[in-house]
């Protein structure tokens, strides 16, 4: 038991060790624009434009069915109908709309870019950029963490419109809740620093998915099999920070 823990806390160490090595190396490549830029915005489209059917169809459910459940709690004679838009309206715009989301994308995003960058580990594709002269971590690293710093805001955005529209036609169809009521206590719950906060949270999300996958793929080992245990680690660590995070920034902001 001794030893398993030994070990656990030393891969632990290792993990962060090389991750903060990653993006301190990540960080000195910025200036090298002329490395990267063409590959960040191929990298935009790819964590942005690709991204957004599968946001907007996660949003457009999570707000249609916290406004039927809201519904489903506040049956009262003495609560207005408007309060449920006052729940819902700041439930979305603090926190689902960009965890839901952001918590697909770890999946999506993450997996696919530990597999990129651990395919071309194993195959020594890396290698081959090192030895043409790139900065591979510049060529590889730094756009998709850059693309996902930039398009997660936009993708929170989206996600949060969509789903206040959403839950705006449930209120109709299911709730017997017209859109004049569910404005009147969204705006009247409204506070101007929640839209703030909540692109705050993408930015932390976009950069913590990007970066984690990034160095489970850029330190992949071991073959086919590596690049299968990178995917999975990448999308199950991703989740886990932006659960993590999603706590401590409430704590600190909130």
């Amino acid at each position: 038991m001794f030893i398993f823990i030994q070990n656990t806390v030393q891969n632990a160490i290792i993990e962060i060790g090389r991750y903060c090595l990653l993006m301190w190396q990540a960080f000195k490549a910025v200036i090298e624009v002329r490395t990267y830029y063409q590959n960040l915005f191929t990298q935009m489209v790819k964590i942005g434009i690709d991204s957004l059917p599968i946001v907007l169809l996660t949003a457009v459910f999570t707000g249609a069915v916290t406004t039927v459940q809201s519904a489903y709690q506040l049956v009262s004679p003495f609560i207005p109908r408007s309060v449920i838009g006052g729940v819902v309206s700041p439930s979305i715009i603090l926190e689902l709309g960009a965890v839901l989301p952001a918590l697909v994308l770890a999946g999506r995003i993450g997996a696919r870019i530990a597999a990129e960058l651990g395919t071309m580990r194993v195959t020594e594709q890396v290698d081959a950029l090192e030895a043409m002269g790139l900065n591979s971590i510049g060529f590889l690293v730094v756009p998709r963490v850059l693309a996902g710093i930039s398009m997660f805001p936009l993708l929170y955005i989206a996600a949060t419109i969509v789903g206040i529209g959403g839950a705006m036609i449930a209120g109709e169809v299911s709730a017997d809740l017209p859109a004049q009521e569910f404005l009147k206590g969204a705006r009247q719950f409204f506070n101007a620093f929640d839209p703030v906060f909540g692109l705050i949270k993408a930015c932390v999300f976009g950069f913590l998915i990007t970066s984690i996958s990034c160095s489970k793929g850029y330190y992949t080992s071991g073959g086919a099999e590596g690049v299968g245990n990178s995917t999975t680690q990448a999308a199950v660590t991703s989740c886990i920070f932006v659960l993590l995070s999603d706590y401590l920034l409430a704590e600190l902001l909130l």
